[in-house]
């Protein structure tokens, strides 16, 4: 899903800003591998059923519950929502409840700092099949194995890169870009020389290794490591500059981006035909939300026009 209406809540003043961005996510998207005939592509917002099934959701959460959400808590923080939070933003956890259960997920592959989100999704399932009878399904988590892989921090150090904070890399960054953005990222700040003992905890460049990095990229690009335990060993006891781990780091992203780089440049060739797989898998969506909608309002008993019994007993009544 290519979350534009989420998107919106905290940019309904630009609106052209969330438009432009459809098609760069959705290139990256299928750069990184997603192939349309196996994983649906479609646009949040042109799938209404989506919009219908929030607002239901919304009569089984409070106010205080959302405010709760650590993740919300520090979203609102990021964006200095504190003094006036937009209501779209503020209840976008129960909207991504809805973007969750319309498809009846059983598992969502997520970060760590989502979890609060998941967790919240699953109450509103608990507590709507609990009111009106099983209909929707409870998701299940999927975190990375790679713990690093947990929640990346930004370029500057940190907790979360994020668009609006401008610490990211991006998958569109041309090579250039990304050694610019390694090369001046934060690193151990009591790192002063380099024979100093440096700090690996904490420090991104390290992190960014964890996640990214195996033993045969040392053997390609630094062959007097066997592997990070190694290169991690040397700069924790001195002796090693931070300006050379990150020629290195530099190395790694750019061997794990270029095949990702050389895809999108194919599919930038034919916008037109990008478009069509989003058209395409929208219709799709929406066929399954629809679905997922009909059962919830049946459990609810709003779907007057289909409840023939509701429509028998009255006649009944009113025909006494």
């Amino acid at each position: 899903m290519i979350a534009d209406a989420q998107a919106l809540t905290d940019n309904a003043d630009n609106p052209e800003k969330v438009r432009q961005n459809i098609i760069e996510v959705a290139l990256d998207y299928l750069s990184c591998g997603l192939d349309p005939s196996k994983s649906t592509l479609f646009i949040q917002s042109q799938i209404p059923e989506l919009t219908e099934l929030t607002f239901y959701y919304m009569n089984l959460v409070t106010v205080s519950r959302v405010q709760r959400n650590p993740t919300v808590k520090s979203e609102i923080k990021m964006r200095n929502f504190e003094a006036s939070i937009p209501v779209g933003f503020f209840v976008y956890p129960i909207s991504q409840a809805a973007d969750i259960t319309a498809f009846k997920a059983t598992t969502v592959p997520v970060g760590e700092d989502q979890l609060p989100m998941i967790e919240q999704t699953r109450e509103i399932v608990r507590s709507f099949n609990t009111t009106y009878g099983e209909a929707l399904v409870e998701p299940d988590v999927l975190l990375p194995d790679n713990k690093a892989c947990l929640r990346l921090p930004g370029t500057d150090g940190k907790a979360k890169m994020s668009k609006s904070l401008g610490n990211c890399i991006y998958l569109s960054d041309t090579p250039e870009d990304v050694k610019k953005k390694v090369m001046s990222m934060f690193t151990d700040p009591n790192h002063l020389r380099v024979e100093d003992p440096g700090q690996v905890e904490g420090n991104p460049v390290f992190t960014y290794l964890d996640a990214f990095c195996n033993d045969g990229h040392f053997a390609a690009f630094w062959p007097d490591y066997n592997n990070l335990d190694e290169l991690k060993a040397h700069y924790m006891r001195g002796g090693l500059g931070d300006v050379k781990v990150k020629r290195f780091l530099n190395e790694v992203l750019q061997a794990e981006l270029e095949p990702i780089r050389a895809r999108r440049k194919e599919f930038e060739k034919d916008i037109p035909g990008v478009y069509e797989i989003l058209r395409q898998g929208s219709l799709k969506a929406k066929e399954v939300a629809a679905q997922t909608l009909s059962d919830v309002k049946s459990a609810m008993k709003i779907n007057y026009f289909e409840d023939t019994e509701l429509i028998n007993s009255q006649t009944e009544k009113f025909g006494e």
